[in-house]
């Protein structure tokens, strides 16, 4: 509360210095005092210099100094060409800014008010205006068009061998099914949500394909090297599945299933290496605001090798079994050894017997 007073302070001094300043002024040349005019002129057109060298200088340095802490390197092929589409949009629109500030400010300065100077009344040229009109909307066509190509592709469909998974956001947390062996997902259905009786998702039971689904909300376990499709859902309101590393989100919209895929192109191991960062996981955020603990919706995604992913499928238990472990019939036991001193007594009478 006290930093808020002194910078409320600091704001109202400078604003009444401003209005002292500018009354002074202006009492300066109601008297006629045009040489003070003019030299306050003057000073605010270098003072206008001053601002945009400090400024570009500051633009270069700020952007020097947080761009290693902003997104790192993209971790998928889609990231990949959104890089460089954004990349692309930002070197054109800083040309374009670089070049409009430095003509603003050296406009102001050079052609700054003097006596014997008059102002050329230019009202209209439909040449200019037809080239500063049709060059800008083609630019921004062609950004568009680039825009809506990715977008397609990416909410498009996904390569044949991808790995599905279907992924449902609630308050305030990531739930994840796997299909089983059949490669099916099983029917669901929204009033037969029990988390008491581990149906997180409303798994219709009397479906035999919901009966090898794997459900978890551990992480989110994908494949280096090979496309992942997603399903997002939600199980009550709006929420965003987030992938900031993979440069990717999607609504999750509640009875309205929504799609995307991409390909990782680094393990979790990899980028623990890339980044110099042992703790580094690639993280789901929530990027829309769906309640008072949407901060926590944090969800971990784990790229891993081929093998690596199969030994930790086979350590799944099924949804079903989770449910109901009565019903999943346990491994078979192995038989008893038989005892090998009953055993020896019989084929030692049988010896005896045949010596006789």
């Amino acid at each position: 509360m006290s930093a808020f007073f002194i910078i409320a302070v600091l704001l109202l001094g400078f604003l009444i210095v401003f209005q002292i300043a500018k009354a002074s002024e202006y009492v300066a040349v109601l008297k006629g005092e045009k040489k003070t005019f003019e030299q306050n002129n003057r000073i605010n057109g270098f003072l206008l210099l001053a601002f945009l060298i400090l400024g570009l200088v500051g633009v270069y340095w700020c952007n020097a100094l947080l761009k290693p802490k902003i997104l790192g390197e993209a971790a998928s092929d889609h990231g990949q060409k959104i890089d460089q589409m954004l990349y692309i949009t930002l070197i054109i629109t800083g040309i374009v800014f670089v070049l409009t500030q430095v003509l603003l400010f050296w406009f102001a300065f050079k052609y700054q008010y003097k006596e014997n100077r008059k102002a050329f009344y230019f009202p209209h040229n439909n040449k200019l205006e037809l080239i500063w009109t049709v060059i800008p909307a083609i630019t921004l066509t062609i950004l568009v068009g680039f825009g809506l190509y990715y977008w397609f592709k990416i909410t498009g469909d996904a390569p044949k061998d991808s790995l599905v998974v279907e992924i449902t956001g609630k308050q305030f947390a990531w739930v994840y099914r796997y299909p089983g062996k059949d490669n099916t997902f099983g029917k669901k259905y929204y009033k037969n949500i029990n988390e008491a009786q581990s149906n997180q998702l409303g798994l219709l039971w009397d479906d035999p394909a919901s009966h090898d689904d794997i459900v978890t909300t551990e992480a989110l376990y994908v494949v280096k090297g090979q496309p992942v499709k997603l399903v997002i859902n939600s199980r009550d309101v709006v929420h965003d599945v987030g992938l900031s590393h993979f440069r990717m989100k999607m609504d999750a919209v509640p009875g309205t299933p929504t799609t995307m895929w991409f390909t990782p192109l680094y393990t979790t191991e990899e980028m623990k290496q890339k980044t110099n960062n042992p703790n580094f996981e690639y993280e789901i955020s929530c990027d829309q605001m769906c309640g008072k603990g949407h901060y926590s919706m944090k969800g971990i995604i784990k790229v891993v090798s081929q093998s690596d992913f199969i030994l930790w499928r086979a350590k799944q238990k099924s949804n079903y079994a989770q449910a109901f472990p009565e019903k999943v019939p346990s491994a078979a036991t192995p038989a008893p050894a038989a005892d090998s001193t009953k055993s020896a007594k019989p084929a030692a009478d049988s010896a005896a017997t045949a010596k006789k």
